[in-house]
């Protein structure tokens, strides 16, 4: 059975893409949605023009696919996209959905009518144990691109999480003032730096800083892979 990942360049989405390799899934592909509506209900939309290196990384095909990002319109947008993958002889799809039903519900709804199964390897998972594998099974290293919970500040944007006492610094933080540990909720986004299945890092070399108040994202302005483990 082919599978395709719904990739947002987020940790929780490559790790379902490495779950899904380890346990032996057919995985080639990862396709990308682009959302003209930074505020899209179904869609991760920051930073997501920069998935294209991470696939490059990992040595996947990247496809992308463009909403206009209206709620419920986007399950159209999604329906087309399923409908493409799966003349293409796709038979099954690798979410990183953790805890969301919202995202959950309409991803398998969609991808039952076109007639995808859906792989979810990450579903129920116990959250503060899984920020633990994402660092010590997937060798994850990832950034804080956007922010939206009290407890997380402008100072939190850019801040990489590649070691314990990074996870355990989040999971305090997410404790005291009580968001979810994995950012489930949109508590914060990340952008995946460094995994396991990376042939190269992704140094990041420019950003700017958004802060509105009591929630902000940080725009990649330039970025590219660091030759140290091989070539392109």
């Amino acid at each position: 059975m082919k599978f395709f990942g719904l990739y947002t360049g987020g940790k929780d989405s490559t790790m379902a893409v490495i779950e899904a390799l380890d346990s032996g899934k057919k995985l080639d592909t990862l396709v990308t949605f682009i959302s003209a509506n930074p505020y899209s209900y179904m869609f991760h939309t920051i930073n997501v023009g920069w998935t294209y290196l991470q696939a490059v990384s990992m040595g996947m095909r990247h496809v992308v696919f463009r909403t206009e990002g209206i709620k419920e319109k986007e399950l159209r947008d999604l329906k087309k996209a399923f409908q493409v993958m799966y003349k293409e002889g796709y038979e099954g799809i690798v979410v990183g959905a953790i805890a969301s039903e919202y995202q959950r519900k309409r991803v398998f709804r969609v991808a039952e009518e076109v007639g995808l199964t859906v792989y979810t390897p990450l579903w129920g998972e116990e959250q503060e144990e899984l920020l633990y594998r994402y660092l010590r099974d997937a060798g994850m290293k990832y950034m804080i691109v956007s922010v939206s919970a009290w407890g997380l500040s402008e100072e939190h944007l850019g801040w990489v999480i590649d070691d314990e006492k990074d996870i355990e610094e989040l999971l305090r933080l997410s404790r005291r003032y009580k968001f979810n540990p994995t950012g489930e909720g949109g508590e914060y986004e990340t952008y995946v730096l460094d995994a396991k299945i990376f042939s190269n890092p992704i140094k990041v070399i420019e950003i700017e800083k958004k802060w509105l108040g009591d929630s902000g994202y940080l725009i990649i302005k330039k970025a590219e892979l660091e030759n140290i483990r091989g070539g392109l």
